[in-house]
């Protein structure tokens, strides 16, 4: 065998190498040709050759070109000849001037061509073609050729190089066929017939053996072999072999895939009570007939145990998509409709929840659910219209889950796998449960929801188009409601704190602003939902002598902790106005109350620090219109002049409260009458994703666009910096805005009082003249009682310079100011004491009094009230 193969790629290796000798001359000729033509037509055509032709000196001329165009074309010749045949240039020089052998009649008569010339001087491919003058008039012809021994020479060049790859196809192929025959006998194991005879006895019995079936089909789908599995599986008789497959009578499934013939894959056939997976294949080479090769294999057992493995690997799903898509918010109903958007589809056709009325409102839920009512919060459907009762309904099914039972309540999940053999249901409410029968629902999974040992609500499973509940799905329909009923407990419990946190919160923020008539204020608190109740503040206090704090804070963090310290520090704010500190003062007594809270022993370990509050205090005067400001750590405020500039005032900077260990320091500055203070908390610049500066920017053209009036300010403000921004990312915003007033020159009186007893009385007599004027005739008699007492006090024991100032505003205040820092006080003189009765006057005639320092001394005020026809007046507007 091995020598036959060699002989066979010997000849064709011989063969192949006469072919391409062949195929090569034939190339070089046909290169030669096409090489020819070419030059002897380019020469031809181009007008210097014509020119050339009829000059006085040909040869000089044509020469160069001729020799310079053989180079260029890489031919052997190129020769010019005149209409006469004689070469007036050729390469061989001995030859011009002698005429060319050969016959030109057909270039003489202008046409091209090519031939092969035998002759002198050398057998060649010659091509020929005319030279035309400008008339279009043979004036002469080119020639240009390869000589055959050229072509011969390049040949044998090219025929050592076929034989050396003849030599190397050779050797590979004996190799090849070397190869071949060693395996092959390597594969037989050196067997002859016999022993070959007996391996494929055994290899039939083995076939026959085996627990799978075998087919083998010819192309007319006659069964050629069919082993003892594939009788067994298809139930064939023992004598079917031979006969085709279309009457053999087999299940339609399998036979039409054995008739077909196609290629098949693990496809599964029902045959009897069987699951068999078939597997097919054709066989046969191209273009001969096709067969097939097809193997039967009984999954009735794994069929089983993949259904009962595809169940499990489904209520896992189920379970995995509920953990990571139920209880994502603290909100009771959307925890609900969470619930039934994973179970529609994947669970159940239509599902529905309904939770107890306290659940929803956040408070705990009564001992004996079945004396509450139930309200549905969640209805999904993924089978269109349906005869359930719709959101927000109250269900006339009651929930059949809650069972008194010996005066207790026995709560468990109803299965219900067929809705019409059952009664109970049906009984409570027999025209929606005819409803919904006609509808299709066959099953129905009832489970009440219960954490921590209390029952919140129902959740129903109903089923429609999918088959109907087994008891296996009721395992998973309480799991999944069971971790439902968690999340919606937590809600229930954050939404019950935080609604206790926001009656904290609203009880500590003003209920409303205080009439007063330095500003005309309004305000806007938006709290964080998602976050909770925030730390924001903000307050309008009225002080004596007309003036008014405006206070806006923020203590960082949400919840309980966050709004009482934010009622702490508002108190802390209050008790210090009140004793009339300037607004450094103020911060500084803050800011040690706030060390003193973080520092206070008895607070316990989960107790949160105060680290992070900031204020901003504003103290406007309206009789000269000066406004103080002072900070700690807190946005700068915002002012709107009436002539419609906008800026923000340079606050002295300081760190929050509780941090700082510098002084804090105050700001004045002199306000125009009806310009716009807005003061904020930073919920309100601050977003997620946006630049500070440009949040500040914004603030200021709102402001700017806006009219005089406060609440509309606060509105635009809103409406601004507000749209688009998620409540999950922002924190609360106290706003408030204030449009400053000046008290009218006319209610305003100051006068000199020298250090001088005598002093006092015409003093005393100018303040009644004053008092006179503003219609405070009733006051006058109490006012002038106190003034005599205040004057004096400061003429005897006060520094000049002193002076007197009255304001008639929604009280009469009268302040008397020295340049003395002495504090007076308030106490109770004995019987034989010759003073110290003179504060305790005061305290008795005026409603209010009191004592403040300024940075050239003191001032002690008192208010009293006015008539009551000075009341109805309105001092000013």
């Amino acid at each position: 065998m091995f020598a036959l193969q060699l002989a066979i790629v010997l000849l064709l290796v011989m063969a192949g190498a006469a072919l391409l000798a062949w195929q090569a001359r034939a190339a070089d000729v046909r290169s030669a040709r096409d090489r020819s033509l070419a030059c002897a037509g380019t020469l031809a055509a181009a007008p210097s050759t014509a020119a050339a032709l009829r000059s006085a000196r040909p040869t000089a001329a044509l020469q160069p070109v001729s020799l310079r165009a053989r180079d260029a074309c890489g031919i052997d010749f190129v020769a010019v000849l005149d209409d006469d045949g004689v070469r007036l240039s050729d390469p061989l020089t001995a030859l011009i001037g002698r005429r060319a052998a050969g016959d030109f009649s057909r270039a003489l008569a202008g046409e091209t061509y090519l031939e092969h010339f035998r002759g002198e001087p050398t057998d060649s491919v010659r091509a020929v073609a005319p030279v035309r003058d400008s008339d279009r008039k043979v004036v002469g012809l080119v020639t240009a050729g390869v000589d055959l021994a050229t072509v011969a020479d390049r040949l044998d060049r090219e025929l050592p190089w076929v034989g050396v790859g003849a030599v190397g196809a050779l050797l590979p192929a004996a190799a090849g066929a070397g190869l071949i025959s060693r395996r092959l006998k390597r594969q037989t194991r050196g067997l002859g017939p016999t022993e070959v005879t007996r391996m494929y006895e055994h290899h039939d019995a083995v076939l026959h053996a085996v627990r799978e079936g075998v087919l083998v089909l010819d192309a007319d789908r006659r069964l050629l072999l069919a082993n003892d599995e594939a009788l067994r599986l298809l139930g064939l008789p023992a004598g079917a072999q031979g006969q085709r497959i279309g009457a053999l009578r087999l299940p339609s499934g399998v036979g039409a895939l054995l008739v077909s013939g196609r290629t098949a894959t693990d496809e599964v056939h029902p045959v009897g009570e069987r699951l068999l997976a078939v597997n097919q294949r054709t066989t046969g080479g191209d273009g001969d007939p096709s067969g097939t090769v097809t193997t039967l294999r009984d999954t009735t057992e794994l069929r089983d145990v993949a259904g009962q493995a595809e169940v499990a690997a489904e209520r896992l799903e189920l379970l995995y998509t509920a953990g990571l898509h139920v209880g994502t918010t603290l909100d009771v109903e959307r925890t609900a409709e969470e619930l039934a958007e994973v179970a529609v589809d994947r669970f159940a056709d239509v599902v529905s929840v309904d939770l107890l009325d306290p659940v929803i409102e956040g408070e705990e839920p009564l001992p004996d659910p079945t004396t509450a009512t139930v309200r549905r919060v969640a209805l999904r459907s993924a089978v269109g219209d349906h005869p359930l009762q719709p959101l927000g309904s109250r269900p006339r099914i009651p929930p059949v889950a809650f069972r008194a039972t010996g005066g207790t309540v026995e709560v468990a999940p109803v299965f219900e796998p067929d809705l019409a053999a059952a009664t109970e249901w049906r009984r409570v409410d027999p025209e929606g449960a005819a409803h919904i029968l006609s509808a299709g629902f066959h099953s129905r999974i009832t489970v009440p929801l219960r954490a921590r040992g209390t029952v919140l609500g129902l959740a129903s499973f109903w089923r429609r188009d999918q088959r109907p509940y087994q008891p296996e799905d009721l395992a998973s329909a309480q799991e999944l409601v069971a971790r439902t009923a968690v999340c919606v407990d937590n809600a229930r419990r954050y939404a019950r704190e935080h609604g206790m946190a926001v009656t904290l919160q609203r009880s500590l923020l003003p209920g409303g602003l205080p009439e007063q008539n330095a500003v005309d204020a309004a305000y806007r608190y938006v709290p964080a939902q998602a976050a909770g109740v925030g730390g924001d503040w903000f307050d309008v206090l009225p002080l004596p002598g007309a003036r008014v704090a405006l206070v806006v804070g923020d203590v960082v963090g949400h919840g309980l902790h966050a709004a009482a310290t934010m009622g702490r520090l508002r108190t802390a704010v209050h008790n210090f106005s009140s004793l009339d500190l300037p607004p450094d003062e103020l911060l500084a007594h803050l800011d040690e109350l706030v060390v003193r809270i973080d520092q206070d022993p008895t607070r316990g370990p989960e107790t949160e620090t105060v680290t992070g509050a900031t204020v901003l205090y504003v103290l406007y005067e309206p009789a000269t219109g000066q406004c103080h400001l002072a900070g700690a750590g807190h946005p700068p405020p915002a002012l709107a002049r009436p002539d419609g500039t906008t800026a923000y005032l340079d606050v002295p900077a300081n760190l929050p409260l509780g941090l700082g260990t510098s002084p804090f320091e105050t700001r004045t500055l002199t306000v125009p009458e009806g310009s716009r203070l807005v003061l904020y908390t930073d919920g309100l610049i601050r977003s997620r994703g946006r630049d500070l500066d440009e949040r500040l920017e914004t603030l200021l053209e709102a402001v700017a666009r806006t009219g005089r009036d406060p609440d509309e300010t606060c509105g635009a403000l809103l409406e601004a910096l507000l749209p688009g921004r998620s409540h999950t990312g922002r924190d609360d915003i106290a706003l408030l805005v204030a449009v400053t007033r000046r008290l009218p020159p006319d209610r305003v009186a100051e006068w000199e009082v020298p250090s001088d007893p005598e002093a006092v009385g015409r003093v005393r007599s100018a303040c009644m003249d004053q008092m006179t004027a503003w219609g405070l005739q009733e006051t006058a008699f109490t006012a002038e009682l106190v003034l005599s007492e205040l004057i004096t006090n400061a003429v005897r024991y006060g520094a000049p310079p002193i002076t007197v100032r009255l304001l008639c505003d929604r009280y009469l205040t009268c302040e008397v100011s020295d340049s003395s820092s002495t504090a007076p006080h308030l106490r109770r003189a004995t019987t034989v004491d010759e003073g110290g009765r003179g504060l305790f006057l005061i305290a008795q005639l005026a409603q209010h009094w009191g004592t403040r320092y300024g940075p050239h001394g003191k001032t002690i005020w008192a208010e009293m009230p006015l008539t009551d026809s000075a009341e109805d007046e309105a001092p000013w507007t």
